[in-house]
């Protein structure tokens, strides 16, 4: 529409120069009756639809509740209707009706009728609008009605000062009365309207969710500046804020709907993968076919190898058409790949578009700066301006920044959010997939491996989605810098685009090289995890034969091997630096330069130069940000490897176990061979077994012949090669090693089945647990520790039976559950459970068993030998048959007949609470029972239950105060130590101590140098500049120029030299920091007393060797540095501005008040929110281990939803402090970008005010680098809560490096070298207790024990004889008395000094990965000789001698691919191997069968015969033929005598034998 036409419709002037050229500038009236109406009234009919088709909806909300907010609203928009209608008819009124003296000729203009029609249509379409809102499910505010009032009320204000202006004017009258009122009345409205549809509508439904997450409630002013945070920083800032002080998440943003969405993609995405994965690999093997033919023919055929080559070609073709071979022939390492990035975008697109919608405005929004810079210049130099012109420039300059910090800070808000859901989706996913892993699979990852992915690699996804988009923004942000960089300089800008591109190759060359880095110091990573992992699991063993030297030792030598890649990684980062340092720099002289050189017309203004100072300033971003991101993308590339690996991986298969119920068998195995692996060779073979329902069936055999995988291949766990295998019913699965949960007792034994009093009181009678539940502090609502540390073996096996018995399944399959059971328990819960009148009678059971006594009574006796059911039949026909069972029976009859009746201590009434023989258990590793082996259990924590025993032993009537008491033992795992406010400045300066003064000074040094050549370049060119106002007219001396371009080029340089010196400093001292913290760490927790391991869950302290060192090597460091910067940055800024105008001081001095005030109230909230996140961390480790730890029992009962459910709950805590710590970011940014935009619109302003008297120069100085200030002051805020926040690592390390140590290894008063000769031992009224404050264990011992004398210790449950046992090796200290060894006590000497001379053989066999030799004999101090000798005594060398790899034979994680047996005899092998004067047997009670059993008492008994051997003894027939028998009771030494003579005694010695059967018969006979 053309002006005339407007001005018709108007009837006056549409627009006229000299409405703006002068003094007070107005906007002509027909503008304001056009435009400034159609802009608002447009916008709400544009969004009208959107709104309208929702009301037209049948909507499921249908809201009978109409708030008093929504009324007002309504009421206001009638009133302006109704104003609408009295403009139109006052409009009609006074052309159509009556007028006084003569009727006015003239009519109003069309505008007069148009304009209040529309704005009445508009009005009814408000109404309608704000009813579709209130109808709207969630809604409690409408941002484009917001919008839209703003804007009215914005286009309103030229009207209101046109018509306030003629209202005072001198003459004062007012032309249109009636219409002049009318606008002012709907004016007001307008601002009322404005003001109300800013406050959030809550509905009542919604009130309560609100409460739980003010989110939820928050209106869009709220939303956009973050206010409604405004509550939860208040109170991080009155008090420490709690896991209990966070809200709710919303639906959309909970673990659940998360992985929902995600794994519904991932399931589409992997299987396409899958597809290509197969074509390339179709691809690959018809290579090689071809290639083989080829070969074959130009051969001729000529010889018999070229045959065998075509032949071998025609097996792979038939082997790769199988489609579940795919991975044979060397193709193992080729996985579904490339499929990972676009599930993450599909499940998050929206986020992501509405993020990068955000970027893009951003990012255009930051070029409009320079353009109104570059006209305010302008405007102070031609002093003809009008002064109005400066305030409209300084109030754009803020609204423009005020735009551009909205926009900026809901982009971040988005990724960030975008970051946290990925990372929530691929802990969830690798979750998911642990759960139904194959075991191909699982070999490939250790458990270090896949907690490495949900700690380090989901966060690197994190990281790099929350920075995707500078992936194209920062080439966008190139392009256009350089666009408005030619319309400064012209060509000269091309020579910068030339210097950057230059720079792009050398940027590739540096992320290639930094990539390479990366993926070594993963892998270094992993390898110190792994071994960390297993040292802290067999901390007890290397505590007791005093290897925690050569332990250390490997994992420093790793550490070294990481240091060294984090150092070639430093010194790249150094230079890449300094090449970002000197890029701007010298982008910013050689286009200066060759501008000023091109054309003698060319001379730099203050326009020119600081525009393009700006836009230079601009650059630096993207080109620092750039590689940043690139190298970001490298890393994760690293991680999105493996996860695609690993997520890719085979499932275990699901129909390894058919479930028919035609079947008229319980079990039914037809014709079956198993193996661990696809490739490898079957384990078991040609297996064929019909076990009918309610039958009882026993699995026998030697160890090592198959009889756990049997059960493995009935859960499904092993790999099916050919046959079938069904199952009828329901299965309940008790392992041979018990899985025990961080739980309570109750729960373990639910295990999420529905709580029914009656049958679990049956099943905890049934299993034996009444007498210990007595004694645990709070019943069955007792806390047991992770990994049941708290619990004896015994106890935890009962417990996994009482498990499956509560389960009320159809299958029972029971890997042997009776060998961590003393004898007669084991005989109750055979009667009680198992046997022909236990509670399974009905059930069908299948038991593999080492006891021989059961077998008579069980259906049917199925006999295996290696790998092959060589029996099948009933007790009584396999004994006749004479074949392999009856062998097998008579060799050990002898045996069993003694072991039937003997032990233990105890009648049956009274159930040990701990059996004793569990003592020295060591912590089971954070691995699966797949090779489903008896692996090691756990030391027993009895330090707090000791209080609440004796407590009852001998309080009498003292009740209360002993349940008070007994109260405290229910929480064995105090919950993780948080500390609370500010990060102590000693953390700080702690870690400069580690970084090294010179380091730490010298960095200082050089940041500062850098920052005083970056201000003085800058003055440099405003001087530079002011030629141009000094030589106007004149001719420019040539000499003047190349000063000026050689001094700002010099200055530039300086710049990177001392960006590159600084940096390089850092690094160096940052490294020597890491090294010293981790070895720190290291040191002091192999010297910590095992009872920190006792309460300490192993998550905790791999949380400190995994997050918090990988924080102190990369995190912090970057931390460091950026902060630096950012405050040099900082305050050379506002010097530079002080130098300019030294007025604004007193502006600075409110602002930093208020940007003080603001960062504390952040600080503290945002400290403890990462705290309480580092907190909620430590849980998702622990629940993963213990899941991974007990994958084969969750998957025998179907369990995997649970254990999925818990996974997510405990994902959602931990998002409940990241979520609000990411918005508490966000708050702050707000707030602190709002302050520096205060900043630039002050100078701004002050410069306008200042005109005169300031140089054009000076302004384009102070308002350029005003503009920089924004961001720096953000990211100085930023960088002070990162480092504050990761240094919070160095505060946990440091922790964890200050516990107070056991007692020294090594001292000055050693011992001689052949100490002791004659193991002599002497206890001198000893006593003991478990911590400080605990009632003794051990009451004053005094006993003498000569050398070679052979003790047996025996005693009931609690009685001491495993302190006894401890003491000796000092892992608990003495509270009185001492302990004489050869003449020697041992409290003088070392521990190290002690233990290397002292030989147990543990109850357990613990091995650490790594080869065969290296677990007999770390320190390397035998000979291979001495070696093979001892494995000859402990009848390993026909096992050892058939490796390949022969004593480099590499041991698995935990010793899996070992038997229980070869690993207890491999222990014995350590022992004759140290062949001390002293030996300390803690009778070996786990699953090894009679013959290792033998054989290692018969090695025993031959080799150590000159030796005093102690032996804790369960059954008690292993100690007759001691030459004395010590009796323990509560502490104290009852009896000590020779077996013979204390049975005459009659004593306790004589009563505990007579409860194991043995008569004096028996000890006379030995």
């Amino acid at each position: 529409m053309c002006a005339a036409a407007l001005e018709e419709y108007c009837g006056s002037v549409f627009w006229n120069d000299s409405y703006v050229n002068r003094e007070d500038p107005d906007l002509p009236v027909c503008m304001q009756q056009t435009v400034l109406v159609w802009i608002p009234l447009g916008f709400l009919w544009l969004c009208a639809p959107y709104h309208l088709v929702s009301l037209c909806r049948r909507t499921k909300v249908e809201r009978g509740h109409l708030s008093k907010l929504y009324l007002y609203k309504q009421l206001l928009v009638s009133l302006l209707f109704l104003t609408a209608i009295a403009d139109l008819a006052v409009t009609i009124g006074e052309n159509y009706g009556p007028h006084e003296g003569n009727p006015s000729t003239e009519k109003y203009p069309a505008v007069y009728y148009v304009n209040p029609g529309l704005y009445a249509v508009t009005w009814i379409l408000l109404l309608l609008c704000q009813e579709a809102v209130r109808r709207m499910e969630g809604a409690i505010d409408s941002t484009t009605l917001f919008l839209f009032w703003l804007l009215l009320c914005v286009c309103n204000i030229f009207p209101f000062q046109s018509l306030t202006r003629e209202a005072i004017k001198p003459e004062g009258v007012i032309s249109d009365v009636p219409r002049f009122c009318l606008f002012f009345i709907s004016f007001g409205l307008q601002v009322i309207a404005l003001i109300l549809s800013a406050v959030a509508d809550v509905p009542p439904e919604m009130e309560e969710s609100v409460k739980k997450n003010p989110e939820a409630g928050a209106a869009f002013l709220s939303r956009i500046t973050f206010n409604w945070f405004n509550s939860m920083v208040a109170k991080g800032h009155k008090q420490t804020l709690t896991q209990e002080d966070l809200w709710d998440l919303k639906e959309a943003d909970s673990t659940g709907s998360i992985s929902k969405v995600f794994h519904s993609f991932m399931q589409l995405d992997v299987a396409a993968a899958r597809v290509r994965l197969q074509a390339r690999l179709k691809k690959k093997r018809e290579k090689r076919s071809a290639k083989a033919k080829g070969e074959a023919f130009e051969n001729g055929f000529s010889n018999g190898l070229s045959a065998g080559v075509s032949q071998d070609v025609l097996m792979m073709e038939k082997k790769g058409e199988k489609a579940d071979k795919k991975k044979k022939n060397g193709e193992k390492a080729d996985y579904p790949k490339s499929w990972l990035y676009p599930t993450i975008f599909k499940s998050c697109k929206k986020d992501f578009l509405i993020s990068a919608l955000f970027k893009v405005v951003q990012d255009i929004l930051v070029f409009v700066s320079p353009l109104i810079l570059k006209a305010m210049i302008s405007f102070t130099q031609d002093k003809s301006n009008y002064v109005w012109e400066g305030y409209i420039y300084s109030l754009l300059l803020l609204l423009v920044a005020i735009l551009q910090s909205l926009c900026l800070q809901q982009y971040f808000q988005h990724c960030f959010l975008l970051g946290i859901q990925v990372r929530t989706a691929i802990m969830d996913a690798v979750y998911k997939k642990a759960l139904v892993m194959s075991n191909d699979n699982r070999k490939e990852s250790t458990v270090g491996e896949t907690m490495n992915m949900i700690s380090a690699d989901a966060q690197r996804f994190h990281d790099v989605t929350s920075f995707f988009h500078l992936i194209w923004s920062c080439p966008l942000q190139i392009i256009l810098s350089v666009a408005f960089l030619w319309m400064e300089i012209g060509p000269s800008a091309l020579i910068g685009l030339a210097v950057m591109l230059l720079v792009a190759p050398m940027n590739v060359l540096l992320t290639t090289k930094a990539r390479l880095f990366q993926i070594d110091n993963m892998t270094c990573k992993d390898k110190r995890l792994k071994i960390m992992n297993e040292i802290l699991n067999g901390i007890k063993i290397l505590k007791l034969y005093a290897w925690e030297p050569s332990f250390q030792t490997q994992v420093e030598s790793i550490r070294e091997e990481e240091l060294k890649v984090m150092k070639k990684f430093a010194y790249l980062s150094s230079v890449s630096s300094l090449i970002f340092t000197c890029t701007p720099v010298m982008v910013s002289v050689l286009s200066f330069a060759v501008y000023v050189l091109l054309s003698p017309d060319n001379i730099l203004t203050p326009e020119k130069a600081f525009t393009s100072i700006t836009i230079f300033n601009l650059l630096r971003f993207p080109l620092s940000m750039m590689p940043m991101v690139i190298a970001m993308i490298v890393q994760t590339e690293v991680s999105k490897d493996r996860l695609e690996k690993f997520l890719g991986g085979e499932d275990l298969e699901s129909d390894l176990v058919g479930h028919d119920p035609s079947c008229d068998s319980a079990v039914s195995v037809c014709d079956c061979s198993f193996a661990w692996e696809r490739d490898a060779e079957p384990l078991l073979k040609d297996m064929s077994l019909d076990i009918k329902p309610g039958r009882l069936v026993a699995v026998v055999g030697a160890v090592g012949c198959g009889k756990s995988s049997l059960i493995s291949a009935l859960l499904g766990e092993m790999h099916k090669v050919k046959g079938s295998v069904n199952i009828q019913g329901s299965l309940a699965y008790v392992p041979q090693q018990a899985w025990i949960q961080n739980a309570t007792l109750r729960d373990n034994i639910m295990f999420g089945s529905p709580t029914e009093e009656r049958r679990l009181q049956e099943v905890i009678e049934a299993t034996a647990l009444c007498p210990d539940l007595e004694l645990l502090p709070a019943g069955d609502m007792t806390e047991i520790g992770e990994k049941g540390i708290n619990l004896s073996g015994g106890q935890k096996q009962r417990i996994s039976l009482a498990r499956a018995v509560y389960s009320q399944a159809d299958v029972y399959l029971l890997d042997d559950p009776l060998s961590a059971v003393d004898s007669h328990v084991g005989k109750h819960i055979f009667d009680k459970v198992i046997g022909p009148n236990g509670l399974l009678k009905d059930k069908t059971r299948v038991l593999v068993t080492h006891g021989m006594s059961f077998l008579p009574y069980v259906d049917e006796v199925v006999v295996l030998l290696d790998g092959v059911i060589s029996e099948v039949g009933s007790y009584k026909s396999l004994r006749a048959s004479k074949g392999a069972f009856s062998e097998f029976l008579d060799t050990y009859a002898q045996e069993e007949r003694k072991r039937t009746y003997s032990d233990s201590s105890q009648d049956t009434t009274d159930l040990p609470l701990v059996s004793e023989s569990e003592d020295t258990q060591v912590d089971s590793a954070l691995e699966d029972t797949v090779t489903v082996t008896l692996k090691r259990e756990n030391s027993l924590r009895r330090s707090k239950r000791y209080g609440s025993i004796r407590k009852r032993k001998n309080s009498g009537l003292k009740e209360p105060e002993s349940a008070g008491k007994s109260k405290e033992g229910e929480r064995i795992i105090e919950k993780e130590t948080m500390e609370t406010g500010q990060v102590k400045f000693s953390v700080y300066l702690q870690y400069m101590r580690a970084i090294g003064w010179v380091y730490s000074i010298g960095a200082v040094g050089f940041f500062t140098a850098f920052s005083s050549t970056v201000v003085g370049q800058n003055i440099w060119l405003s001087e530079w500049t002011n030629d141009a106002v000094v030589y106007y007219n004149r001719t420019y001396p040539d000499s003047k120029r190349d000063t000026r371009i050689g001094v700002y080029a010099a200055l530039g340089f300086l710049q990177a030299i001392f960006a590159f010196l600084a940096t390089l400093l850092l690094a160096s001292g940052s490294i020597t920091a890491s090294r010293i913290l981790h070895s720190r760490l290291l040191n002091n927790i192999l010297r910590v007393p095992m009872v920190f391991f006792d309460t300490t869950p192993l998550g905790r302290v791999v949380n400190r060797f995994a997050k918090d060192i990988y924080t102190i090597d990369e995190a912090i460091p970057m931390s460091v540095r950026s902060w630096i910067q950012c405050l040099l940055s900082v305050l050379s800024t506002l010097m530079l501005i002080w130098i300019t105008t030294p007025i604004f001081i007193a502006i600075t001095v409110p602002l930093a008040v208020v940007y003080y005030i603001v960062q504390r109230f952040y600080l503290r909230s945002s400290r403890q929110l990462r705290r309480l996140d580092s907190v909620s961390r430590s849980p998702i480790y622990s629940h993963f281990g213990e899941t991974v730890s007990g994958l084969s029992v969750i998957r025998a009962y179907g369990h995997q939803e649970r254990f999925l459910e818990k996974n997510e709950t405990i994902l959602d805590e931990n998002l409940r402090s990241v979520y609000p710590w990411i918005m508490s970011n966000r708050w702050l940014a707000i707030r602190l970008e709002f302050i520096g935009n205060l900043v630039v619109f002050f100078s701004a302003l002050l410069a306008v005010i200042y005109r005169n008297t300031l140089d054009s120069s000076l302004v384009g100085l102070s308002i350029s680098s005003a503009l920089n200030i924004t961001q720096s002051l953000n990211w100085l805020v930023r960088m002070n809560t990162e480092l504050e926040t990761n240094i919070v690592a160095v505060e946990r390390v440091s922790e964890y490096s200050e516990i107070e140590n056991e007692a020294e290894w090594v001292n000055d008063n050693r011992p001689p070298e052949n100490w002791p000769e004659e193991g002599k031992l002497e206890f001198d009224n000893y006593m003991v207790r478990y911590r400080p404050g605990l009632d003794l264990v051990l009451h004053g011992i005094s006993c003498d024990i000569k050398g070679t004398e052979k003790i047996g210790i025996v005693g009931r449950t609690g009685a001491g004889k495993s302190s006894l046992t401890n003491c000796l090796f000092r892992t608990i200290e003495s509270a009185g008395g001492r302990i004489i060894i050869d003449g020697i006590d041992i409290s003088t000497i070392g521990l190290h000094d002690l233990r290397s001379r002292l030989t147990i053989i543990p109850q357990d066999p613990v091995l650490f990965s790594g080869s065969l030799r290296m677990n007999l004999d770390p320190f390397d101090r035998f000979s291979d000789e001495n070696i093979w000798r001892v494995l000859e005594l402990s009848h390993l060398t026909d096992f050892v001698g058939g490796l390949s790899e022969k004593l480099q034979y590499e041991v698995t994680e935990g010793g899996e691919n070992l038997s229980v047996g070869q690993r207890q005899l491999l222990c014995l092998a350590r022992a004759l191997l140290r062949k001390s004067r002293i030996l300390i047997l803690d009778e070996a009670t786990a699953a090894v069968d009679l013959e290792t059993d033998s054989l290692i008492q018969k090695t025993i008994r031959k080799e150590f015969a000159q030796c005093t051997i102690l032996t804790i003894a369960h059954r008690l027939h292993s100690i007759l033929d001691s030459s004395r028998v010590m009796v323990l009771d509560a502490g104290q030494i009852v009896e000590f005598d020779s077996p013979s003579n204390l049975f005459e005694k009659r004593g306790l010695f004589y009563a505990m034998s007579k409860d194991a059967g043995i008569t004096g018969g028996n000890v006379t006979a030995l």
